[in-house]
């Protein structure tokens, strides 16, 4: 009987694939457990706990579908428990978890945590540790776990970085002894699969040369029987489910163009479904190819992404003329982190070069060496988002665009609002159509 069979006959959800901290292996455990399920007929469908863009470009990758975001904080509980249901469609839901299990916004296991969102969508987890040089540790690492697991089921153990065969006998033996978890899988060593870095995080899977997923599933070891019959043993029932109201056109028939190529590419599926659910009418563009913003556009939303990366290219992109001409007679500009620091005067760059921007906005931005902004934002309308950036802005005397108690207000000119705030859209829908109308 094939795994596809059997899963349809025996039907878990899901599961979260959860790190004991950040960097014990959790992206590259997730990416070789949905190679690895994929490969043997599994259906799969791909979901990123907490704000990011890059882990969900690689699941979209191997599992040649969207991975949409869940986050207990910034999607909201029954947002996430709406999406994992809507957005699984029937396959089995692989989450990857966010930092370490219980870390969160505060506290252990609190809201934006992996933990709360296990609870939320009553999922077990696969835990990931990285085992190099570890043996009989194992033991406490993982009873202090599961004694913290309140409220979700530590299904499995997926052990990265393991010596050997006799390595990973020797781990599962010692779970085994001592009634815990499983190992349903391990990773062996491979110095030379580290998936390469920039700034924010892993870098786009067509930058990397050896597209490392085909591999990262052959090389994983695992028994697919035992992961599928340990999860559907743990699960447990979701929280209630209240039927998603209808999305008021708030939008209807407004034309919103959105740059979208390899400088601007931070964007949530979710966010592009809410504009379309709420009647806007999306053309995207790309400044980076020069295109004159879209005819009849009456709403421009830049988003973030690596304008830093393709500076000389975008001071020399022929949009700029048609994106200032359409601020200047009125239409609203929402611009996300990189989307603001390219309408600005200038961008500096990581070799300390300043190249001329799009000049909508009297400001100047520049790489910085190390992290400037990191966190959730919470506008006091209501309205949720992320903040992740290497950069600095000038000081400038322009009001702020957003009103926040922690974080970047960003600045408004006229009817240009921009930050380095990544903004959730359907956390606070009626405001965010504002910014667009």
């Amino acid at each position: 009987m094939s795994h596809k069979n059997k899963y349809n006959q025996n039907s878990p959800p899901g599961f979260i694939v959860a790190g004991v901290q950040s960097r014990s292996g959790k992206t590259t455990i997730t990416m070789a457990l949905m190679s690895a399920l994929k490969n043997a007929g599994i259906n799969i469908a791909p979901f990123k706990a907490g704000p990011d863009y890059l882990d969900p470009a690689w699941h979209q990758a191997i599992c040649s579908r969207p991975s949409y975001n869940l986050d207990t904080f910034m999607v909201g509980s029954q947002e996430c428990r709406t999406l994992f249901q809507q957005k699984r469609d029937n396959a089995i839901g692989v989450v990857e978890g966010v930092m370490g299990l219980f870390d969160g916004k505060s506290g252990v296991g609190g809201p934006g945590s992996t933990a709360d969102l296990a609870k939320t969508l009553g999922l077990p987890v696969l835990l990931v540790i990285n085992a190099r040089g570890m043996a009989g540790s194992i033991v406490p690492l993982i009873n202090g776990f599961v004694a913290a697991a309140n409220g979700f089921s530590i299904a499995g153990i997926v052990a990265n970085m393991v010596g050997s065969q006799s390595h990973a006998k020797l781990l599962d033996d010692l779970l085994c002894d001592n009634g815990l978890p499983p190992l349903v899988a391990w990773l062996p060593r491979q110095e030379d699969m580290q998936l390469k870095e920039r700034h924010l995080g892993l870098i786009f899977p067509e930058e990397h040369p050896d597209t490392p997923w085909e591999k990262l599933g052959d090389d994983l070891n695992i028994d697919i029987e035992k992961l599928l019959s340990c999860v559907a043993n743990t699960t447990q029932k979701p929280q209630d489910i209240t039927p998603a109201l209808a999305s008021a056109k708030l939008l209807s028939g407004r034309q919103i163009a959105v740059a979208k190529d390899h400088a601007f590419r931070f964007i949530y599926p979710a966010n592009l479904e809410w504009l379309e659910n709420t009647g806007g009418d999306i053309h995207f563009f790309s400044p980076l190819a020069g295109d004159e913003l879209p005819r009849n556009s009456q709403a421009l939303w830049l988003p973030g992404g690596y304008p830093e990366l393709f500076a000389k290219e975008l001071s020399l992109s022929s949009s700029w003329p048609s994106i200032r001409n359409f601020a200047k007679n009125g239409g609203p500009v929402l611009a996300e982190c990189g989307g603001m620091m390219a309408i600005g005067e200038t961008l500096g760059d990581h070799d300390g070069k300043s190249w001329p921007m799009g000049a909508l906005l009297p400001i100047h931005t520049k790489m910085t060496p190390k992290l400037a902004g990191l966190g959730y934002r919470l506008e006091l309308s209501g309205v949720r988002g992320h903040e992740f950036h290497h950069s600095k802005r000038d000081a400038t005397t322009l009001p702020q665009a957003f009103n926040l108690q922690r974080g970047d207000g960003g600045v408004q000119r006229q009817n240009i609002r921009a930050s380095y705030v990544h903004w959730y859209f359907p956390s606070m829908p009626e405001i965010c159509a504002k910014w667009l109308t």
